[in-house]
């Protein structure tokens, strides 16, 4: 009878791991390696140079140790040769970059997205910007794979996106299409905005070292990438984080959902566009400008910006004592609001929140900005390259 693995799978994992290592915190030394993965020193040369060999790592001698004695080589990620491709398909744009291993964005392409082009009518776009972005690719790289990100809701699995809420009608695959047009055996992996962001800022930005997150996003709507134990929170269908339907208002607006009162009547650009009394046909850019025109002193604005803001603390108060993060993050248009209604968010927080789960949470905005969905997209591009490093 089996009782544990065998030595080929502790050594892939082991690759994986120390590939993961260096793929996130970038070049390391052969010595903080050992230290990091518990490993003795034998084990880390034999397997950086199995990861050498194919071609996903180099090692050299550092230029300036300061230190006597011979130095530890150090591993670093073979960013300029390893790559995926990320997409971010957005409200107002879409964006493809090939991001190398180590998380560096080596080409970036954008554009605006037309009003009303459905997720699954933005591919043939992406794939022409690859196309361009192909043209910078050397001979001897290596494609792994490619990731999307996708605002609003849609299903975690299968990248299926949700055409509205209020009918079960269901797009072609849009991982599947967009692998087809690029023509490539690699897969394509579609995830939530949110979900990716959450995951992008947990792994390289102002969540690192944090294992209890939340990372609110607003774009076409308002949803949450939930980061529980280290891991994503998914859900059992996979429409986890659809934090922006939790009901604060019974009476309130009708919501998309077919719902009243949802978090996201009280949040949404169309309630802060509302509240300032402006146009609510504009997109995402006029919601900012509501937060602009506040900071300049326009007196509708403020008082918009303080009402929605207090909706937004209140919702953010309930989360904290559901979920008792240790960070809170607001990203997408979120930010904005956030940083002018500040006072607001934390005045429910300390109204509402239980002193135990409010007194150690942490109020902050993505430290990767507006390339947090576009870095989890390459995250999830890279994950079986990392879980199995010579599968490639």
């Amino acid at each position: 009878m089996r009782t544990g693995p065998s030595q080929e799978e502790v050594r892939r994992q082991n690759l994986g791991a120390l590939l993961r290592y260096v793929h996130i915190h970038g070049p390391t030394s052969r010595a903080e390696l050992t230290s990091e993965l518990g490993l003795n020193r034998s084990t880390i040369g034999a397997l950086t140079a199995d990861l050498a060999g194919a071609g996903l790592v180099t090692e050299a001698v550092p230029r300036e140790t300061g230190r006597a004695g011979r130095p530890s080589l150090v591993v670093r990620p073979e960013s300029g040769r390893v790559y995926a491709y990320a997409f971010s398909i957005e409200v107002d744009q879409i964006r493809a970059a090939r991001v190398g291993l180590g998380g560096e964005v080596l080409d970036l392409r954008a554009d605006e997205r037309p009003h009303g082009l459905a997720a699954t009518d933005t591919v043939p776009l992406l794939a022409e910007f690859v196309k361009e972005l192909h043209h910078s690719v050397p001979d001897d790289a290596v494609y792994v794979g490619s990731g999307v990100s996708v605002c609003r809701m849609m299903r975690r699995d299968d990248g299926l996106p949700r055409l509205t809420f209020a009918t079960e009608q269901i797009a072609a695959p849009l991982s599947v299409q967009l692998a087809t047009e690029l023509g490539v055996e690699r897969p394509v992996v579609a995830g939530n905005a949110a979900d990716v962001a959450a995951l992008a800022e947990h792994a390289r930005g102002t969540a690192v070292g944090c294992d209890n997150v939340i990372y609110l996003h607003r774009d076409a709507g308002v949803d949450a990438g939930i980061i529980v134990g280290g891991r994503r929170l998914a859900g059992h269908a996979g429409q986890g984080g659809q934090v922006g339907h939790m009901v604060v208002q019974p009476k309130g607006r009708p919501c998309s959902c077919g719902s009243r009162g949802c978090w996201e009547t009280e949040i949404g650009e169309h309630a802060l566009l509302t509240a300032a009394g402006r146009d609510t046909s504009t997109r995402s850019a006029g919601a900012l400008t509501v937060v602009d025109a506040a900071s300049r002193g326009d007196a509708s604005a403020q008082a918009a910006v303080r009402q929605v803001g207090d909706w937004l603390g209140f919702g953010v108060a309930n989360l904290v004592n559901v979920f008792n993060p240790e960070m809170v993050i607001f990203g997408g248009t979120l930010r904005e609001l956030y940083l002018a209604a500040a006072a607001q968010v934390r005045s429910r927080l300390n109204s509402m929140a239980l002193p135990a789960a409010r007194e150690r949470v942490r109020l902050r905005t993505p430290q990767l900005g507006d390339d947090a969905a576009l870095v989890g997209a390459a995250e999830l591009a890279f994950e079986q390259l990392l879980a199995d490093p010579l599968s490639t």
